[in-house]
């Protein structure tokens, strides 16, 4: 498991009780040290996110399922931050980066681009969700999802397949905000996602930032230790389709007044 992936993976491998080992963010070093640690295990899984939710960067599956034929190992993809608008049609980072016939388990949300709908679902193999079906506990003792909610996630995937200028849009709208917040002398973690890190460092002047943003109507959310570790504390702005220029323009001239203001630009 890479250590930066979401709290619901590391709270299923803890549930599951397998023994579970931990490599470094996106390094392959590591994870090959791991896979060899591990060569008397039954069968392996490598679980990680496609996209990291605090960061913003794309796992390396290419070199993950590399790995993973090397050492016979499974592959396990949370999706939740792609699906719907990363990839050929939105279809995630496994169609981003060509491994989508590779990767066993692909793991998503509706509650995202999908339309903030509760739920999700997984996909894989007809004999993984076969077993899943008959094995996974969180399924088997739970209720079906509201027909209200199943509509609406049917009628999201509608808008991903026949409106491709949506994406377009949102891909437009990163980068014309990462371009001007980096031009304000903002420190931004690199990468085009929709997710955008603006690392502040100080705890303190995180949390000042965040309530000053809030004040002038512009929601972002800070985040500190524990949730990112100590001296990574920052302020994580989602970008959005339904944006329009006047719209980012206030937000961007907010962070460069609220920046100023507290001497982090």
């Amino acid at each position: 498991s890479d250590e930066l992936n979401h709290a619901s993976i590391i709270d299923g491998i803890r549930l599951c009780r397998a023994d579970r080992k931990r490599y470094l963010h996106s390094d392959m070093a590591d994870l090959e040290a791991k896979l060899q640690e591990s060569s008397d295990a039954r069968f392996r899984l490598i679980a990680t996110d496609g996209v990291f939710s605090m960061q913003g960067d794309l796992a390396k599956l290419e070199e993950i399922c590399d790995l993973a034929d090397k050492y016979d190992a499974m592959v396990m993809v949370d999706d939740s931050h792609s699906t719907g608008f990363v990839g050929p049609g939105g279809r995630g980072t496994p169609a981003q980066l060509g491994v989508e016939g590779r990767v066993d388990i692909i793991t998503s949300t509706l509650g995202k681009a999908l339309g903030g709908a509760s739920g999700g679902f997984t996909t894989g193999h007809s004999e993984i969700v076969s077993y899943l079906r008959q094995r996974s506990r969180p399924y088997l003792f739970s209720n079906t999802l509201p027909p209200l909610v199943v509509v609406g996630a049917l009628k999201a995937l509608e808008l991903v397949e026949r409106h491709p200028e949506l994406r377009e849009r949102l891909w437009a709208n990163t980068r014309y905000f990462r371009d001007r917040m980096t031009g304000f002398g903002f420190e931004l973690i690199p990468g085009d996602h929709p997710i955008v890190p603006v690392m502040l460092r100080d705890e303190i002047k995180t949390v000042e930032m965040a309530a000053a943003m809030n004040r002038r109507g512009i929601f972002v959310v800070g985040f500190s230790f524990p949730v990112v570790p100590r001296g990574e504390a920052r302020i994580r702005v989602q970008m959005s389709a339904a944006h329009d220029r006047s719209q980012l323009d206030e937000a961007l001239d907010a962070f460069q007044d609220v920046g100023a203001e507290l001497g982090v630009i």
